[in-house]
């Protein structure tokens, strides 16, 4: 299970190298996408195809479904780790996700998020001060499925 917050530096041709720690539980080959609130993701293979699946519900005819792909898909690309677990953020991506030196790497179980620290240190903050009632509104809707 990828877990924990790890603190990297990207230079300036956006490479970065991801933990040692994720690197062993994410393997060698990778899909780097765009996520949600301008950060990056990282999955393995199965876990990407079943985010996918579920976001869209394998439809193509409704709008917000085809808009989820555009968004996900669009900005998706296959990544290979060197064996230092280096690898290059493309700028596209690095744009999106507002990248400085200092990104983080943040262990959620099936995915990598990334996100540029400062960012991350201010969104923290937030989900750090409604942690309870954040979790009473997700119970609440686990509780409706």
């Amino acid at each position: 299970m990828l877990l924990g917050q790890y603190i990297q530096k990207i230079d300036q041709k956006g490479r970065t190298i991801l933990p040692a720690k994720i690197k062993k539980e994410i393997g060698q080959k990778v899909i780097l996408s765009r996520w949600y609130e301008n950060s990056l993701a990282i999955f393995e293979g199965v876990a990407w195809n079943k985010i996918i699946q579920e976001a869209t519900l394998g439809l193509s005819v409704s709008e917000a479904a085809r808009d989820t792909q555009r968004f996900l898909l669009g900005g998706a690309y296959e990544v290979e780790l060197d064996d230092k677990g280096r690898f290059l953020i493309p700028y596209i991506l690095r744009e999106f996700g507002k990248f400085s030196v200092e990104i983080i790497f943040l262990g959620l179980g099936n995915r990598v998020e990334i996100w540029d620290r400062k960012l991350w240190e201010e969104r923290e903050e937030k989900i750090t001060k409604e942690a309870e009632k954040l979790l009473e509104r997700a119970q609440g809707v686990y509780n409706e499925h």
